[in-house]
């Protein structure tokens, strides 16, 4: 029993000594470390470690502008002109004698035209025309050239710069003014004058007299006369739904050469496109 006892001490103390041993090796574990509070305060005063900067992009031209620009250009590009490059013009009319032709050829002998324009803007441009003018002789005339008939025209080209008036959408107007060249031919049918006769008003008109008298040789019954003038006009325009526009015109053509003149006053109505 003795012995039992003894043992039975033995063991009891060895078991708390081992408990105690183990006890203290688990407290620090159990407890957190002093130094850990000191070691984090430090690692979070420490700069966190930053990554490199990037490279910045090497400054780019401002093409913004660059691209407004390009898109103005390109809004006035698309926007539809208000004026074609080319007009066309084909009219009709009669013709209303002046000056001296007044006194040989009777008002409202038929006139057409047909003319071409190259234009800068709408305002400005330059126009070209051919004019055909009938002149038939009067009465009186043919008892002055001793015919019993006759024909007469003159043909006309013209050269103007044509300055147009927008008044509105639908209205507007024009003026010219330009040189022109003449030419006037004409025949004489059933004529009785005798060459070498003396000359009068109607003959010098014709062409055929140089002087006092008629020449002896020469076919004198036919005329055909070159004369550089000026001419001006004005017309009045109406566009319609199809965009062709009608105008009416007046104008003035004079040319003169060798002492005669040749006057037309046409009045014509025609279109434009």
């Amino acid at each position: 029993m003795g012995k039992f006892a003894t043992a039975s001490a033995l063991t009891m103390f060895l078991a708390m000594v081992l408990g105690a041993k183990g006890f203290a090796q688990e407290t620090p574990a159990a407890q957190p470390s002093t130094t850990a509070p000191a070691e984090t305060d430090q690692a979070a005063q420490q700069p966190t470690a930053q990554p490199p900067a990037a490279q910045k992009p090497a400054p780019q031209p401002d093409t913004g502008q660059e691209a407004a620009d390009e898109e103005s250009i390109s809004r006035r590009k698309a926007k539809p002109r208000d004026y074609k490059n080319w007009t066309y013009n084909v009219g009709f009319g009669a013709n209303v004698d002046t000056g001296a032709t007044k006194s040989f050829v009777r008002g409202g002998g038929p006139v057409g035209t047909a003319g071409v324009a190259r234009n800068a803007n709408k305002y400005l441009g330059l126009r070209a025309d051919f004019i055909f003018a009938n002149l038939p002789l009067r009465d009186s005339t043919l008892e002055l050239a001793q015919a019993t008939s006759a024909t007469s025209y003159a043909l006309d080209v013209t050269l103007d710069p044509v300055i147009n008036v927008p008044v509105t959408t639908q209205w507007g107007g024009y003026v010219l003014l330009g040189p022109g060249f003449y030419h006037r031919t004409g025949s004489l049918s059933g004529d009785t004058t005798v060459p070498g006769a003396g000359c009068n008003a109607f003959w010098t008109w014709w062409g055929a007299c140089s002087g006092v008298s008629i020449p002896l040789s020469g076919d004198f019954v036919k005329s055909n006369q070159n004369e550089f003038g000026y001419n001006v006009g004005a017309g009045v325009t109406r566009k319609m739904p199809s965009g062709v526009e009608i105008y009416a015109e007046f104008r003035l053509l004079h040319g003169s050469a060798n002492n005669t003149t040749t006057d037309v006053r046409p009045i014509t109505i025609g279109v434009r496109w």
